[in-house]
């Protein structure tokens, strides 16, 4: 299901679906780490490192935070999707239909510009080989919107 978000979002979000963010500068990547502090490690951690036992369903059904660093799943995403989810949360097409999760959008918090550069920070914090395979997926999904 997640695969298939990740292909029907770049379709649907257009422009945004080409990483814009991809030459990050100094100041973008300090204005990603004052947004995701501020508002994202709360849930994900300050270090990217996501809330305990994040795997597993809490009481409620609903999943903790994954971690945002290499050791979680954010890098498997297109930058396309990570978008969608930081700007609209999950819910469909980045989720099923009626999916219970904590994870609500930003969009009307944060702007297009603060997405990018969180997206540029979480990214320049990931291993070498980790950012070289998430490239890959985002050529693949550029690729699947031609």
């Amino acid at each position: 299901m997640i695969r298939f978000a990740s292909l029907l979002c770049v379709g649907l979000l257009g422009a945004t679906a080409s990483p814009l963010w991809a030459a990050d500068s100094d100041a973008q990547l300090k204005r990603g780490e004052r947004v995701y502090q501020r508002f994202c490690a709360l849930c994900h951690g300050k270090n990217l490192e996501g809330q305990a036992n994040w795997r597993r369903r809490k009481p409620d059904g609903r999943l903790p935070a994954p971690p945002h660093d290499e050791t979680g799943h954010t890098w498997h995403h297109a930058d396309a999707v990570l978008f969608g989810i930081i700007k609209q949360g999950l819910v469909p097409p980045f989720a099923p239909p009626n999916y219970k999760s904590d994870m609500t959008g930003w969009g009307d918090t944060l702007s297009d510009d603060d997405i990018h550069a969180v997206i540029a920070y979480i990214k320049s914090r990931w291993p070498a080989e980790t950012r070289r395979i998430q490239a890959e997926i985002n050529a693949e999904a550029l690729k699947r919107q031609r």
